[in-house]
């Protein structure tokens, strides 16, 4: 009796012992990046911060004029006392301020048109997905008429019929990209609503708000947050060509595009260390876009940032 009492105790230790190695949920799902993505991450993240606390830490104000003496070189000093870090403008202003004050439009604005557009494209194309019918056909139509449209075009008419505020700006970008948006939500959704649980959710009886949120969006998840990556480096690009062109953010307000276009004349006829003004603004568009391509890429490339792979 002793020795069965005693089998059963070990069998049942040693049960417990397996048991104990597993974990009481299913680990979540983690993402895994490669260095490359991880740079990335780290030059996305500085600028946000700069976008947030930017004029806070600008040592000057944006607008404001210090000197007599365009173009100054970086390191200058100035009668008060100041220091231009990386030089002076065309119109006497600290460029290292000008950029960190920018930072807050050019990122901030494109953000939220990103969103927007995000918030817009995915709802009307789920909605079609899954309601088919003269729904789908009525939105594809209008979208297909957005589409048709070059967008800079678009964005330009917009703009000089409404003007260029920042809630015009923000709109603008939205409805032009949520175009795009509104096809790729709608492919994974008709994607989605072919699958066998999504159909064994009809069987039982699910309600159709239920598969949305309980099927089509958290499968939709990781796809359209890989593109919404993409489409906010188009959208930069888009307010930053506006402002190249003038019709973007208006001064004395800074953005990196604009200040691009205002010391573009420097560059073009080279005069001394005037050559340098737009190009710390160029950096910036470019560090920020670049770093959100980097992660998208190693999120998403065959080689080594495939989805699949990335998920344990």
């Amino acid at each position: 009796m002793t020795d069965t009492t005693q089998a059963a105790a070990s069998e049942s230790d040693q049960e417990t012992s397996i048991y104990d190695e597993l974990p009481d949920a299913p680990p979540k799902k983690k993402l895994k990046l490669t260095w490359t993505g991880k740079l990335g991450v780290i030059v996305v993240a500085f600028w946000v911060i700069i976008a947030v606390i930017g004029p806070w830490i600008a040592p000057y104000d944006q607008a404001e004029i210090l000197d007599m003496d365009s173009y100054l070189p970086p390191g200058a000093e100035i009668d008060s006392g100041g220091t231009h870090w990386l030089g002076s403008d065309n119109n006497e202003r600290d460029i290292l301020s000008r950029v960190l004050w920018g930072a807050r439009m050019t990122v901030g604005i494109s953000f939220f048109a990103t969103l927007l557009a995000y918030l817009m494209g995915v709802t009307a194309g789920i909605a079609a997905a899954v309601k088919k019918g003269w729904i789908d056909m009525i939105l594809s139509r209008i979208n297909d008429a957005i589409l048709s449209l070059p967008t800079i075009m678009l964005g330009l008419l917009i703009v000089v019929a409404l003007g260029s505020s920042i809630p015009i700006l923000i709109g603008t970008a939205a409805i032009i990209y949520a175009s795009s948006v509104y096809r790729i939500a709608r492919a994974y959704g008709q994607e989605i609503m072919v699958m066998d649980y999504v159909e064994s959710a009809q069987a039982r009886g699910e309600t159709i708000w239920w598969i949305i949120f309980r099927e089509v969006l958290p499968n939709a998840a990781m796809p359209l947050a890989t593109d919404f990556g993409l489409r906010l480096v188009f959208v930069v690009l888009f307010i930053s060509s506006l402002s190249f062109l003038g019709l973007g953010i208006q001064p004395p307000n800074a953005d990196w595009g604009s200040m691009v276009r205002g010391n573009l004349e420097a560059m073009q006829y080279a005069e001394g260390w005037g050559i340098l003004a737009p190009i710390w603004p160029a950096l910036a568009i470019a560090s920020f876009t670049i770093a959100i391509n980097l992660i998208v890429d190693d999120i998403s490339a065959k080689s080594g940032g495939d989805l699949a792979k990335k998920m344990i």
